[in-house]
């Protein structure tokens, strides 16, 4: 890195404690080490796991950390032992930080259930910054298709959902609780494989389930309404327990459903009789980078499109306000 680069400031909305709010704050651009690079934040997406950081609801968290991990920028300096990476080009980091790379799970493809794995925007410092640096092997060419700001939702909301389709099977007939993020982009490619696609939102959102709607949903209606027909598979995006209930409630016998939160509220007692007739509850860990590289191929081909609303980097808690609120239609994004 240049004597320049090595002098100049970035900024950063930084959480300092629990609760917040953030803080814009001025650091030293970050150096990348080995094996690292330097990337110039152009965007990052605004995620409910923010949220969940900014409320002390994930362990150990770090104080103080930058969030974000979502973030596409563009590289400006490599560190050491780079390789299949240049400076200038345009890159995303997600959520997946790094692993061990050896234990059990990494070695038999379940690299988002390591022990040891670090995450972006939690563990690291995150893309709610003018700069960040980032693990090379955790970083991902982005298609070109996308814009900055469009592209950004697909690293997180995308990939999270990606997975948690996967794990739904060849399910016909699919049930998305919360449509937010996430669910405005899996909705686009469970419509593209041909999947009916039912989104369950807040009662009486009739914003929301006009959205759904207008992304290929054959059916919207409140959380506690049942569906027009028993469903193959749920995916949870709320992080409200109280919705398992009514998601195992909505699936047909041998029906699966997907809890796609890294935190929820307390799950209520519930009779057995909704869960029997092998029903399968099960939950989504992270991601994996084959989860990346598959989903960034599929998303141009659908093409999946990202709505987006965009804020200043100094705006963030803005951004989560309205996130937490549920004045979001698609993605919110900053843009240092």
């Amino acid at each position: 890195m240049s004597p320049a680069a090595q002098s100049a400031t970035a900024r950063a909305m930084v959480l300092e404690q629990p609760h917040g709010p953030l803080q814009l704050r001025e650091r030293a651009v970050p150096q990348p080490g080995a094996g690292q690079v330097l990337i110039r934040v152009a965007a990052c997406g605004v995620c409910r796991t923010d949220l969940h950081l900014l409320d002390a609801e994930l362990p150990e968290i770090p104080y103080p950390i930058v969030p974000g991990h979502q973030i596409v920028g563009r590289i400006e300096a490599l560190g050491a032992q780079v390789q299949g990476l240049r400076a200038g080009e345009r890159v995303g980091v997600p959520w997946l930080g790094s692993t061990c790379g050896h234990c059990g799970f990494c070695a038999q493809g379940q690299e988002n259930l390591c022990d040891a794995a670090r995450f972006t925007g939690y563990q690291i410092d995150g893309g709610y910054a003018s700069h960040c640096v980032a693990d090379a092997r955790y970083v991902f060419p982005l298609p070109e298709d996308y814009g900055d700001l469009e592209v950004a939702p697909l690293l997180c909301a995308g990939l999270i959902g990606y997975r948690s389709l996967r794990l739904c099977g060849d399910a016909a007939n699919i049930g998305f609780y919360g449509f937010g993020a996430a669910a405005h982009v899996i909705a686009q490619v469970a419509a593209w494989q041909g999947r009916r696609v039912h989104a369950f939102t807040r009662a009486g959102d009739a914003q929301a389930q006009s959205f759904a709607r207008s992304l290929g949903a054959v059916w919207a209606g409140g959380s506690a309404e049942p569906p027009p027909q028993p469903l193959d598979a749920a995916i949870i995006f709320a992080a409200a327990g109280e919705l398992v209930p009514a998601a195992l409630r909505a699936v047909r016998k041998g029906g699966t459903v997907v809890c796609g939160g890294i935190h929820m509220s307390d799950i209520p007692a519930f009779p057995y009789s909704i869960l029997w007739g092998e029903r399968c509850l099960r939950s989504v860990a992270n991601l994996t980078r084959r989860d990346a590289a598959e989903f960034l191929a599929l998303a141009p081909r659908v093409p999946v499109r990202t709505q987006v609303r965009a804020y200043p980097l100094e705006q963030a808690n803005a951004a989560l306000d309205d996130l937490r609120q549920g004045r979001l239609s698609g993605a919110a994004v900053l843009t240092p």
